[in-house]
């Protein structure tokens, strides 16, 4: 079941979202070549945890960490650790938070230092995928035109989404229906309608689409070593016009 929440809901999811965003600014100016994950993580949960939050991810399904941080050919769910960055490396930063017993979500994938042109644009057209997606978030639209304009925008680029991990509602559960998958035709699934909040998150690979998951039961890697990007926001839909971006804050647009 979809469940639609109230303005004064959305409010408060907004606040999450907020410091979610915050955080991740907080992260990308202190990334840098030396600094380990676990770090990161420490940095990310005394700051949500300062400002009035809860660390969404934390103990979620026995998760280890505030923090998901995924590095190089990791899609998502790396597990913060005594890995060291280094120069040329991409980051995935993601990240969640409950303000008043509501969630935002919100992930960027950054570099460390310089990197080749390829792999930048692979982290520009993984953004812009996702605002592809956030520009068909209107009502009347269906679900599946999110997942295509995210795949088109991918695809064009000559590069593959991950189909075995979507974008999902959220609210008060961190993952709540509908499902949203970052590829399909457009057209199909349910009506998009005011109230719904969504976070969108196309998953994007170098290579091949293929991931599979490590022996520690969480981080996924891309099967063919390939790098990948991960962008995330949470939205919410609105009775006119287009969505809602509750995760963006001005450090955070066009961060590549």
């Amino acid at each position: 079941m979809i469940v639609l929440k109230t303005p004064e809901e959305i409010e408060i999811m907004a606040r999450a979202s907020r410091l979610v965003a915050e955080t991740l600014v907080l992260l990308r100016r202190e990334i840098r070549p030396g600094i380990t994950t676990n770090e990161l993580d420490r940095l990310a949960e005394e700051y949500i945890r300062s400002h009035g939050g809860i660390p969404a991810f934390k103990g979620y399904r026995e998760y280890p960490k505030t923090l998901c941080v995924s590095v190089n050919d990791q899609v998502v769910h790396g597990i913060p650790s005594k890995r060291a960055l280094k120069e040329g490396d991409i980051v995935g930063l993601d990240l969640g938070a409950i303000v008043d017993g509501f969630y935002g979500d919100s992930a960027v994938t950054v570099p460390i230092g310089q990197i080749s042109p390829r792999v930048a644009e692979l982290l520009r057209v993984t953004e812009e995928s996702l605002y592809a997606g956030i520009a068909k978030a209107v009502v009347g639209n269906r679900l599946s035109d999110i997942s295509h304009a995210i795949q088109q925008r991918v695809e064009a680029a000559g590069f593959s989404v991950v189909t075995d991990f979507v974008g999902h509602g959220i609210g008060r559960q961190l993952h709540e229906e509908p499902q949203v998958p970052n590829y399909g035709r457009p057209g199909q699934g349910p009506r998009l309608q005011e109230g719904m909040v969504l976070a969108l998150e196309p998953m994007v690979n170098m290579g091949r689409s293929e991931v599979r998951v490590l022996a520690d039961r969480w981080t996924a890697v891309t099967a063919d070593g390939s790098l990948s990007a991960h962008f995330e926001h949470t939205i919410a839909i609105q009775a006119d016009g287009p969505p809602r971006i509750l995760s963006q804050v001005p450090e955070l647009i066009a961060t590549c």
